[in-house]
């Protein structure tokens, strides 16, 4: 088995980015989900209420995260706080039961970029150096065990064969394939047998160690085309056929999460997957 791709999600539920070579921290991957759009309040916003993110594209550079989607130009925004510059406004941000979340405000101009987009309020934030959220897993976190805006873990993989297995099915249903940047993954495998991925308790890609945390339970946004925003019923529809979750019958689970338990090291696309 070995690694065929790997993915960052700058800002949570906006576009990815592919790399060759990823860093890995103690949040995850670097520069992963280290940003996120708040409402007025300070909840999360994903595509499950906001299909239009699925348009907004993103870029990092050593410093700078651009923003950028057709129609609407570009929005550039530092990376860290600058050291020359006042200190950001702190606020209170939430995602599910991670509560009372400490995230620096990255400015009007982003917040205006933002709004004017999607057509709600929001604001960006950014994960600084008051950030702190530990993984809500009871009997699958560790003490050590931290996160920055994904939903509740640091990764997920999927395998290539687990996405033909699928596509399989939905086409034979009279349906068209779909990518796997419906799934957001992190990690991509490939070189196993359909749904392997499922079993894996600990792993090790080039010399980084992963943890299992279990299934990953799937939303409404593998039906949103990352293309054109636009919903529909499939991957979910033929999910449901047939990989329903043993624990709750009322979900679908595609793609395994991770925890990483090596904090710093590298994951080249080429890797060697091992299970331990």
């Amino acid at each position: 088995m070995h690694l065929t791709g790997q993915f960052i999600y700058p800002v949570k539920s906006l576009r990815g980015c592919a790399l060759a070579t990823a860093e890995v921290d103690a949040l995850g991957l670097v520069g992963d989900r280290r940003f996120l759009v708040i409402d007025e309040h300070g909840q999360f916003l994903t595509q499950r209420t906001l299909p239009r993110m699925a348009l907004v594209a993103t870029a990092l550079s050593n410093h700078t995260l651009t923003l950028s989607a057709a129609g609407a130009g570009a929005c550039s925004i530092p990376r860290h706080a600058p050291p020359d510059q006042p200190p950001p406004l702190i606020r209170t941000v939430s995602i599910w039961s991670s509560t009372g979340l400490s995230a620096e405000d990255c400015g009007d101009s982003a917040a205006t970029w933002l709004s004017d987009f999607l057509g709600v309020k929001c604001r960006l934030v950014r994960a600084g150096a008051a950030f702190h959220r530990p993984v809500l897993k009871p009997g699958k976190a560790r003490p050590d065990d931290v996160v920055s805006f994904p939903d509740a873990y640091p990764l997920l993989v999927i395998s290539e064969a687990s996405l033909a297995d699928l596509n399989d099915r939905i086409v034979a249903s009279g349906e068209d394939a779909v990518p796997m940047a419906r799934f957001r993954p992190n990690l991509v495998v490939a070189g196993c047998t359909a749904f392997a991925e499922d079993s894996w308790g600990r792993i090790r890609i080039g010399d980084v160690w992963l943890r299992g945390g279990g299934p990953c339970v799937r939303c409404a946004v593998p039906a949103i085309d990352q293309l054109t925003a636009e919903r529909g019923q499939e991957p979910l529809r033929t999910l449901a056929t047939y990989r329903r979750d043993a624990a709750d019958l009322t979900n679908v689970i595609f793609g395994q999460n991770l925890f990483h338990e090596t904090k710093s090291g590298s994951l080249r696309v080429g890797d060697p997957v091992e299970i331990a």
